[in-house]
């Protein structure tokens, strides 16, 4: 697959600056790229690789473009074309094509036009996939479950029982969704299961990683909206709602019956409390415990950053001491009141 940079330049809204009949197969980073690929520059400290790059073309602003030896792709920014350059380049296989004849799919499903399903795949009962969708190797689709046009799910992915998958949705290997929300009671020292009754509903273009697990509800449903991403290793419990094009970073879990509102940004490592509600607009930084609602946009952290050890401990000394010196400073208070009250 080859493009001229007029092409890619047309695909991607960016200015041509230099031959725009080059032609480029691939990417690769400033200091790797050969004279038959393209690079991109979106960091400034990458800047000073600029000069020696063999690339045939390099994507970048235009306050760049004087020191670009080689021809270029001028934009607002690089870094998003960089990334709908790689669409275009795409070598990714499919999870699978055509059906495979070990997949053992239910006389009672309905399967669209040009499905495609991977070996050892198992389709259930009443199962509905739509057209273009791609089954990878060693899924399992459970009854009644929907999924959307043009949808593709890696190996090994489970989907339980009416779980719905909007249209163009993309989920990696290994992915749990519909699996049972963590509901029990107690009795007297024994639990009891509650059964989860709800299901999962995800929307349109909706990216999942690996790995990652998403409860279905105990009574309603555990909702995610269009555009949202998550990372791999993510735990999302029952009856948790996700806004629209909300990003979730890598180990990051969200407690049951949390909403999250559309635009948030929550890094990796995050803990996300149970029974809240999360404001639109959030960006919570890495290691973040949220413990009460978020009723207005910003940015929130509350992780402790690495520290040489000795500064940690004689910091963490300090902490043990902390209530003691807060009472020690309000008796201090209280004798400087009473002494100004004496003058």
């Amino acid at each position: 697959m080859k493009y001229t940079l007029a092409e890619l330049a047309q695909q991607i809204g960016a200015t041509v600056n230099g031959d725009e009949k080059i032609t480029v197969s691939s990417l690769a980073t400033l200091a790797g790229a050969k004279n038959n690929q393209i690079a991109f520059l979106a960091n400034s400290k990458y800047k000073s690789q600029l000069a020696g790059t063999s690339a045939a073309a390099v994507i970048l602003s235009e306050d760049c473009v004087a020191e670009c030896p080689t021809n270029a792709l001028v934009m607002q920014n690089p870094y998003l074309g960089y990334a709908m350059v790689a669409q275009l380049l795409d070598s990714t296989p499919a999870p699978a094509s055509n059906i495979h004849p070990s997949a053992v799919i239910s006389a009672n499903a309905t399967l669209g036009s040009n499905v495609s399903i991977g070996a050892n795949t198992v389709v259930e009962d009443g199962a509905i996939i739509a057209d273009d969708a791609c089954i990878g190797a060693g899924c399992f689709i459970g009854q009644e479950a929907k999924i959307g046009r043009a949808t593709k799910l890696w190996a090994n992915v489970s989907v339980y029982h009416r779980v719905e998958l909007g249209q163009h949705c993309l989920v990696q290997a290994n992915t749990v969704i519909g699996s049972d929300g963590f509901g029990y009671a107690n009795a007297q020292g024994q639990w009891q299961k509650i059964p989860q009754l709800g299901t999962v509903i995800i929307g349109d273009k909706v990216e999942i990683g690996a790995s990652t697990t998403i409860d279905r509800g105990a009574l309603e449903n555990t909702v995610i909206g269009n555009g949202v991403i998550l990372d791999n290793q993510i735990q999302i419990a029952h009856n948790v709602v996700i806004g629209e094009n909300t990003a979730i970073a890598g180990c990051t879990v969200v407690a049951g019956s949390t909403t999250i509102g559309n635009n948030c940004v929550i890094a990796g490592m995050v803990g996300i409390n149970g029974h809240i509600s999360i404001a639109d607009g959030c960006h919570f930084t890495g290691m973040t415990m949220v413990t009460k609602a978020i009723k207005e946009p910003g940015v929130y952290s509350s992780g402790i950053p690495a520290q040489p050890n000795k500064e940690w401990a004689k910091m963490n000394a300090r902490f043990r001491k902390l209530d003691a010196t807060t009472k020690r400073i309000a008796a201090l208070e209280s004798e400087l009141s009473a002494l100004k009250k004496d003058t």
